[in-house]
């Protein structure tokens, strides 16, 4: 089975809404940081706007963000913190065209698609949900993405605490399903004391028994990265080996990790200003064919509404940027699905045991050190 790429339906701009429809108006901008009353606020979705009568798409769109018209026909979308007095934002409260502006929410659908029996069951995402086909689709996704796209991790520290899931993790790195990861300082935390002390909050990552002051394994840990300066220079100094954030060094895959309150420490990496590490996650996210969120609500949901359901390619080509989100918890993927993604994949599931399936699935999963 190999994998195909759904074909992009652009508008017809020929119908004679398109034609008719006047040009989205813009407004200049009076202050930093501030939007003219009435902006249009961007989706996820491909949105187009009609300037000097020719319809543009906005290529690098997200949710809740401005459209600033520049040199008088590109469109960059913005956040509103980082707008600047006197750039042009566009205008417009509605999306069919009236005002210029036109959301296209079915670029990817083929005709037919929809079951005319809308009494089915089971039309939402539970643990009594199939997802054998989504696996299978996932695995040749992932191979096609190796050679051809952008894989982008997004990780909570349940892997840390498991022996294959780490194993797992840095196989898939190593063998080039990785472009980048998003995390917090316990992901990386408890995946550097999985390394050095095979431990993760001091139980053992295999056996799972409790070490004697295992409480304190993790501060040490952290404790000798700040000594060392450095997650890079940690490695070096006590000769790790293994890991996810050893592969991530290793392979040079770039990683972001974003603080929080609870944050112990935290390791060197680790961004504090939120709003930096926001404009650091985006940096990866701009970059990605397909996005995979895994055991964490608040990453996920941070890291969903700054992906679009859609990627402009270097040739022009409009292409689905794929994105799914695993939890345990069926409450965690559907608010992830209730944004109405096109290419939303969510999966109730163990991540350890995901991953596990996914590194087997590609045949690149290898024993670890028990």
């Amino acid at each position: 089975m190999s994998f195909i790429m759904p074909k992009y339906h652009h508008p017809d701009f020929s119908e004679e809404r398109f034609r008719n429809a006047p040009d989205a108006k813009y407004e200049t901008a009076e202050k930093d940081g501030v939007a003219p009353e009435g902006y249009h606020s961007t989706s996820m979705y491909p949105e187009y706007f009609k300037i000097n009568g020719k319809w543009i798409l906005a290529e690098e769109s997200r949710m809740d963000s401005s459209v600033v018209l520049r040199d008088g026909d590109r469109l960059d979308v913005v956040e509103n913190r980082n707008i600047k007095k006197g750039d042009q934002v566009i205008l417009g409260r509605t999306e069919k065209g009236e005002e210029g502006i036109y959301m296209h929410c079915t670029g990817f659908q083929e005709d037919g698609a929809e079951l005319e029996d809308q009494f089915v069951f089971r039309q939402g995402r539970s643990r009594e949900t199939a997802f054998a086909r989504d696996y299978d689709k996932l695995f040749d996704l992932l191979r096609h993405e190796r050679e051809h796209g952008n894989i982008l991790w997004v990780m909570g520290p349940a892997f840390a605490f498991d022996a294959d899931a780490r194993a797992a993790m840095q196989a898939l790195i190593e063998n080039g399903y990785a472009n980048g990861l998003l995390a917090g300082n316990a992901l990386a935390t408890h995946d550097l004391e999985g390394a050095l002390l095979h431990t993760a909050l001091g139980q053992d990552i295999y056996t799972q028994k409790s070490q004697v002051n295992g409480h304190y394994n993790h501060l040490d840990v952290i404790n000798k990265v700040r000594r060392s300066g450095s997650i890079p220079a940690f490695i070096q100094d006590y000769n790790i080996d293994n890991g996810i954030i050893y592969s991530c060094v290793k392979q040079d895959v770039p990683f972001v990790l974003t603080g929080s309150i609870r944050d112990d420490g935290p390791l060197p990496e680790v961004i504090a200003d939120v709003y930096e590490g926001q404009t650091k996650m985006r940096e990866l996210v701009k970059n990605c064919t397909t996005i995979i969120c895994l055991a964490t609500m608040l990453h996920t949901i941070a890291a969903g509404n700054m992906t679009p359901s859609f990627r402009v390619m270097p040739d022009g080509e409009v292409r689905p940027l794929y994105l799914y989100a695993v939890d345990a918890d069926e409450f965690v993927v559907n608010k992830l699905l209730d944004r109405g993604s096109l290419s939303a994949t969510t999966i109730v599931a163990n991540v350890q045991d995901f991953i596990t399936l996914v590194a087997r699935g590609l045949g690149v999963m290898r024993q670890p050190n028990q």
